[in-house]
């Protein structure tokens, strides 16, 4: 639940589905990180949250404080926004260096590189992706769902084909159904990202 109108109430409210049906985690932006956290504990269910989102085009320095922040306050794991003005333009010695900076100062969490695929060329996509497992990413995170477009399904094959086993994929925006679900877990998506999620959920009762 990222959007920007998103009340404590429906905070609350994601949380207690999330225990109810199971799910791995939510993912919400940093400032309710301490409220999931609160309801929360004493269950199984991760907080996830969100560094540099949804542009990516925060300083190198900031991302990093937020994401130090963020770890403090009890996130479990960090979805970072790479800097896809910097891809965009070739610097790609910049975009390791700042992901390799904010994993490295968030050791104890998990960290997925947002890559926002609907931007990037698929040479983009694979350098990107490279450059993510080589800082120490856990995953590969299409899409933060406030870009041009969401997940697709060719991205996904395509990041899969060149990355194999060595980072799971997140595949995130507009997955809205079971059968778009059942798709992105054959292409190799380990993890799904989607607002969605009781009535996918609800689906399989």
């Amino acid at each position: 639940l990222l959007k920007p109108d998103a009340t404590e109430a429906d905070i609350i409210r994601l949380c207690k589905n999330a225990i109810r049906y199971n799910f791995y985690s939510v993912c919400v932006n940093p400032y309710f990180v301490p409220l999931c956290k609160a309801v929360l504990e004493g269950y199984n269910t991760k907080v996830t949250t969100v560094i540099g989102f949804p542009l990516g085009a925060s300083l190198k320095d900031v991302k990093v404080y937020e994401a130090k922040k963020a770890l403090n306050y009890g996130a479990d794991e960090l979805d970072v926004v790479i800097n896809i003005a910097s891809a965009k333009s070739g610097n790609w010695r910049y975009v390791e260096e700042e992901i390799s900076e904010i994993i490295s100062a968030t050791k104890k969490a998990i960290h997925k590189a947002i890559i926002e695929t609907c931007y990037l060329s698929d040479k983009e996509k694979i350098i990107a992706s490279e450059i993510a497992i080589s800082s120490g990413a856990r995953f590969i995170k299409t899409s933060t769902g406030f870009g041009i477009k969401g997940a697709e399904i060719k991205d996904v094959e395509l990041i899969k084909r060149h990355i194999k086993d060595r980072a799971e994929i997140k595949a995130s925006g507009g997955i809205k159904t079971l059968s778009a679900v059942q798709r992105f877990i054959k292409a190799g998506a380990t993890r799904i990202g989607t607002s969605a999620g009781v009535d996918i959920v609800k689906d399989l009762m």
